[in-house]
């Protein structure tokens, strides 16, 4: 960093920017980005996240001080008691809670100031502080590499919005009577003025008719006009809606599933939500810069022919009213931001109380619960109390320096008519004119600052629709139906970041086609990773996993995912019918074969003892399927598919033996190549080959009879 810029003048003051996380795991990147920023660094949290990507597990202390040392940030990992924070260079890291980072603002007489990534700017008792403070901080500062500068990437509308048709024609008629509508408006004042200064002192009766005839006619234009404009909004803000709300959902179908595995349910809904709060005001702001801009440069130039000192006073008002807007802005957007993350936590809380009811009732949970929900709703209401309390300043100011030129207007716009500078007719319709002028230039103020508020939404949904695409592979067609595929592990290793150590090591093995093999081996050793990479949900980060057919044409798992099908431990039935779930809503379900695939998975005759049947209504909450009869549901989903490659990861563990025997021996006469993850022992004595997997790497590869024998001798 050049030595002149270092030097403080005292002119550019240092602030501490209000980051907050995205990502469930990512707190201690949040932070480095504030403390940074702090210096002169300010970058989006998202381009720090590209990055460097933190895995859902978390960051260990060391990750995070590699990552700001790469941002030429000097670090010093200090361990000291509560009552030494005080010694401490500010900004800096504080562990907190044992599973948390914050960065620590200020040390007053009786509380801290913290940003929190999670919860925004708090005031921490001491007494509190000494409950959450694990005695682990991190003071962060410039080294001679370090650069200030601002990175702020520039959000593209086209790419948040997506492509939009049929609503242009609509745009310019709209824009057309709204110009129309503005110019009838712009002659109520002259007929003020007409009356005032023309009829009455005139008593002329038959121009007052005329113009009484004449503005009753513009009055009649003017609202049917008003009809057609607003109906003609409501198509447009219709199917703005309806496509931008689909081609955002659309997105979000296809970006990759880790990062819905890094984020709250709440904060996605929450996110996907912003697509109304953005075309709501982008939709409104648009008219109003076009149609108000042009009004306002009309009444200014009237304004001034009528009284140049009265305007000058009209638009120092304004310049006002500006600054005023631009001193609340800040906080107002920080205070809005809070109550938008507080209330996507209170709706994630919601959901998973919800979701997780039986669980809490058994447990007798739900007054714990239940003061949870009630810590994030008062969060958000604060929040929005800090809003409210902040407009109503605002307002209150506003209203006065509005009060305050009106006087000023009136005492000197009278002191014009009786000088006999102005008639009165002129004053009023000067009078007019000024309303017209202030509530336009004001409200076109407004929607300037509410654009700017906006970016709050605009980064939210950005985090959605900036989200690369899942790279789509060309699919392998198969005419014949008799493609099989053999599988080749080469040399294949996974860990969820760089930085991360590695959870599959060096993987190698190869699976026949038509083969049968059983992974197993104890808890977290890298088993559902492994089902995860040959499915095609996620990359390798070192070699390659590969599926062969006949002509030894290899492919990766992306492209054949129309010939894999897959029962994982996470997957879910969805709200519909039996029919609907194992058919996975096909626009034109082959039940024939639904049944059947039924009788592979032995849930036929379950099936058909319902009263409803294959017409009985299921979905992930509110079902009275038993566990394993919702795993053979799956499985019969699976089926459907007609796969050449069955990948399934405890797909039958609650299944009773006889029945996983009789599905097991179903299975077998389909000739597909399968690949399962179990722990029973005669599970497992049903593949050709069993992969004992230890701390990620593939410690034997044993026979049934190799299998039995070790359980016999107990190893």
């Amino acid at each position: 960093m050049p030595l002149t810029n270092r030097i403080n003048f005292g002119f550019n003051r240092k602030q501490l920017p209000m980051i907050f996380q995205g990502e469930v795991s990512e707190c201690g990147l949040a932070c480095i980005a504030m403390i940074a920023g702090y210096y002169g660094n300010r970058q989006e949290l998202l381009a720090l996240r590209n990055q460097f990507p933190i895995s859902q597990r978390g960051a260990k202390l060391s990750m995070l001080l590699s990552i700001a040392q790469q941002l030429h940030l000097t670090t010093r990992t200090l361990r000291l008691e509560t009552h030494e924070l005080n010694q401490l260079k500010l900004p800096c890291m504080l562990h907190w809670d044992f599973k948390h980072f914050v960065v620590l603002k200020a040390i007053k007489k009786n509380h801290l100031i913290i940003h929190d990534p999670e919860l925004g700017v708090r005031k921490i008792p001491m007494k509190d502080v000494e409950k959450s403070f694990t005695g682990v901080a991190v003071e962060l500062w410039p080294n001679e590499h370090f650069n200030p500068h601002v990175v702020q990437e520039k959000i593209s509308l086209r790419k948040v919005i997506g492509p939009i048709s049929g609503v242009k024609t609509s745009f310019m008629l709209v824009l057309a009577m709204g110009l129309l509508l503005e110019v009838f408006s712009l002659l109520m004042p002259f007929l003020t003025q007409w009356t005032i200064d023309q009829v009455i002192p005139a008593a002329d009766y038959n121009l007052l008719s005329l113009l009484i005839a004449g503005f009753l006619i513009v009055l009649v234009t003017r609202h049917l006009i008003s009809i057609a404009r607003d109906w003609s909004m409501l198509f447009i803000t219709t199917s703005l809606s309806v496509q931008w709300r689909s081609n955002v959902f659309n997105h979000l179908m296809h970006i990759p599933t880790s990062y819905f595995s890094r984020r709250h349910l709440g904060d996605v809904v929450s996110r996907f939500g912003a697509v109304d709060a953005i075309q709501a005001t982008l939709t409104s702001a648009f008219f109003v810069a076009l149609l108000d801009g042009a009004v306002t440069i009309f009444t200014l130039t009237v304004m001034f022919i009528y009284s140049v000192k009265l305007t000058l006073i009209a638009i120092a008002s304004i310049v006002i009213y500006s600054l005023l807007r631009a001193l609340y802005f800040m906080p107002l957007r920080n205070a809005a931001e809070e109550q938008i993350i507080h209330g996507a936590k209170q709706q994630s809380h919601f959901i998973e109380s919800i979701r997780g009811i039986k669980t809490i009732r058994l447990f007798q949970r739900q007054s714990e619960r239940a003061a949870g929900w009630i810590s994030y709703m008062v969060n958000q209401v604060n929040a929005g109390v800090r809003v409210q309390k902040l407009q109503l300043i605002y307002r209150q100011s506003i209203s006065f320096l509005s009060g305050l030129e009106s006087i000023i207007v009136i005492g000197l716009g009278a002191g014009l008519v009786i000088e006999g500078h102005l008639t009165v007719g002129a004053f009023m319709a000067f009078s007019s004119f000024k309303a017209q002028f202030s509530g336009r230039i004001s409200n076109l103020i407004d929607k300037f600052f509410e654009l700017k508020m906006l970016r709050i939404q605009t980064e939210r949904l950005a985090d959605i629709v900036l989200t690369e695409r899942e790279k789509v592979l060309p699919q392998i067609v198969d005419q014949n139906g008799d493609c099989r595929f053999s599988l080749r592990v080469d040399n294949v290793s996974w860990r969820y970041s760089e930085l991360d150590p590695w959870i599959l090591k060096k993987l190698s093995f190869e699976v026949p086609a038509g083969d049968f093999v059983a992974i197993t081996g104890t808890s977290g050793c890298g088993k559902s990773t492994l089902m995860e990479l040959l499915c095609g949900n996620y990359s390798t980060s070192e070699g390659g996993i590969w599926y062969t057919d006949q002509e030894e044409h290899a492919y990766e798992p992306g492209q054949i995912k129309n010939h894999i099908a897959t029962v994982l431990q996470d997957d879910v039935l969805l709200s519909g019918t039996i029919m609907d779930n194992i058919t996975f809503f096909s626009g034109q379900p082959d039940e024939e074969l639904a049944v059947q695939c039924a009788r592979l998975a032995a849930i036929y005759h379950d099936i058909q003892a319902m009263p409803m049947q294959f017409n009985t209504l299921v979905g992930d909450m509110g079902t009275t399927l038993s566990g394993g009869q919702k795993q053979r549901i799956l499985l019969a989903r699976a089926l459907y598919k007609k796969p050449q490659v069955l990948l399934l990861d405890e797909a039958t563990s609650h299944l009773d033996l006889a029945t996983e025997y009789q599905v097991n021996q179903m299975l077998a006469q389909l000739k597909l190549t399968r690949i399962i993850i179990a722990h029973r022992p005669h599970t497992l004595a049903m593949a050709q080959r069993i992969l004992v997997m230890k701390e990620g790497e593939i410690a034997q590869i044993l026979t049934p009879h190799e299998l039995l024998q070790n359980l016999e001798e107990g190893v």
